[in-house]
């Protein structure tokens, strides 16, 4: 009898712990077989860019050339031709922008990937690179050398010029944008002019050619501050989120062997907005190892996970368990810089035909930090788009930009949604952006502008009061207008 009662037990415990491991994996492999996986067609004479929204007939595409004279030469005709045919130009990298930026109808379409050339000089610690290199082509050209990027945003398969261009941000701690990396550029502009730009030399259109998308002329051959690659650990704690500001600045802040460092909000409905993680990358003293002889990453597995909390309350608790429980033995890992800054967008991707990824982006002052926060919780708990993720990142008071979001040290929280490609979907995340909008304002914070045009003018200049002032200088730097965008044509003065 007692046998028997031993049996049962051991035969309950083992249904348990199948049933543990089943469910999860049902749902991650559920996932991966409904993908409506459909590659998308853009027909030839059309651009799109990452939204999956911005499909647009152009007048042409022009791939440019791979080497420094031949470029120079084929975009002086190109500018040529365009002023004489009253052509717009756009430009465009890896095309990761959401609203337009690398598109104008019926105007000339730029592709700046095939421009990637690169040198390093080792006296002077500089990368010089073409514009239409990726940061993963950088990372892995500097790892021979046991260099790394000093600051690039958080995905590498973005292009230099395309990142200049929106000044993006990475999660190294206490950094100003990319901007603060940027030694000097040169420019051709809309006379077919190669300019060099630098905060000695053209000082004016340094700053507005950075986060200046585009509208000021080509970047041509780039000079970037580079720094030592080493080997990092991982670790990451549980925090409030009312408690994060104080938890970044013991922990982050004040420990000089920490260079990277984020934080997410669990955004399930069980505890929605109410429990945070902080992770960061310590530096120890060991060599790194090279790209070589590192280990595979899993992305696979990594996206179906992250793929698996689309419009579902279990896939996004099973993500935040996954993750926190990853979190707890990552500690026991050592990756180098360059793998670290190496992942590529391709993690997260979304292979569904019938929806779409859109990032938002807040940048809110730290003091206002808990605040937003608090703010956001009716508006999400409401909302009708699906959000996937948030993370925060910390970005210093940039120097450089024109139009800078960060006029103070503020911390970014990055939104994820996905978004059904209907027009109610469309409806409705326009809705919910002017919401979040209101709530960044009150808290006296900024939107990043790389994204969808939901934004009035009215409401983009009370975040960025400087508008008028830079498309003042967009008209007496390219007066014929040749270098426009959607995002020129939406938020330009009326």
């Amino acid at each position: 009898m007692q046998k028997a009662q031993k049996n049962k037990l051991w035969l309950s415990l083992f249904l348990i712990l199948l049933a543990v491991i089943s469910i999860p994996a049902i749902h991650l492999f559920k996932t991966k077989i409904n993908e409506q996986q459909g590659i998308e067609h853009i027909p030839t004479g059309y651009r799109d860019d990452a939204s999956h929204l911005n499909l647009t007939k152009v007048h042409k595409i022009v791939d440019v050339e791979s080497t420094p004279e031949a470029i120079q030469q084929q975009l002086k005709t190109l500018l040529k031709y365009a002023s004489e045919h009253h052509l717009k130009v756009s430009i465009a990298g890896a095309k990761h922008s959401m609203g337009g930026h690398t598109i104008y109808p019926d105007g000339i379409a730029l592709n700046m990937l095939p421009y990637n050339h690169m040198s390093f000089d080792e006296k002077s610690n500089i990368l010089t690179i073409g514009s239409g290199a990726t940061w993963e082509a950088a990372l892995r050209y500097l790892d021979r050398y046991g260099k790394s990027i000093a600051v690039m945003q958080a995905f590498s398969n973005f292009s230099i010029g395309g990142s200049i261009s929106v000044n993006g941000h990475g999660w190294q701690k206490n950094s100003p944008p990319i901007s603060s990396s940027v030694e000097s550029f040169t420019l051709m502009n809309a006379q077919g002019e190669i300019v060099n730009c630098s905060r000695t030399e053209h000082p004016e259109l340094f700053k507005l050619v950075i986060g200046g998308y585009g509208l000021f002329g080509i970047i041509l051959d780039v000079k970037l501050k580079v720094v030592d690659n080493v080997a990092l650990t991982f670790q990451s704690i549980s925090v409030l989120p009312e408690d994060y500001v104080n938890a970044y600045q013991k922990i982050v802040s004040n420990n000089p062997d920490v260079q990277f460092a984020y934080g997410r909000l669990r955004i399930s409905d069980k505890h929605f907005l109410q429990q945070a993680t902080l992770n960061y990358f310590e530096k120890i003293d060991k060599k790194p190892l090279a790209f070589s002889q590192q280990q595979s990453k899993n992305a696979e597995t990594k996206r179906i996970v992250f793929r698996g909390s689309v419009d579902s309350e279990y896939g996004k608790r099973l993500r935040w368990d996954l993750e926190s429980s990853l979190n707890s033995v990552s500690p026991y890992a050592t990756f180098s810089r360059n793998e670290i800054l190496s992942e590529d967008a391709a993690l997260i991707e979304n292979k569904d035909s019938h929806s779409t990824d859109l990032l938002h982006e807040y940048f809110i002052p730290k003091q206002h930090l808990a605040q937003f926060i608090q703010d956001l919780k009716p508006v999400l708990k409401t909302k009708k788009v699906d959000l996937l993720n948030i993370t925060i990142r910390e970005v210093e008071h940039d120097h450089d930009a024109f139009m800078n979001y960060a006029r103070e040290d503020v911390f970014g929280l990055v939104f994820l949604f996905n978004q059904k490609k209907t027009a109610q979907q469309e409806q409705d995340m326009q809705q919910l952006t002017q919401q979040l909008v209101d709530i960044t304002l009150k808290n006296q914070g900024t939107f990043y502008l790389p994204y969808r045009l939901h934004v009035s003018r009215d409401k983009m200049r009370l975040a960025y009061p400087q508008t008028d002032a830079f498309f003042s200088l967009k008209k007496k730097y390219d007066p014929e207008q040749i270098f426009s965008n959607q995002f020129y044509l939406h938020y330009r003065e009326s």
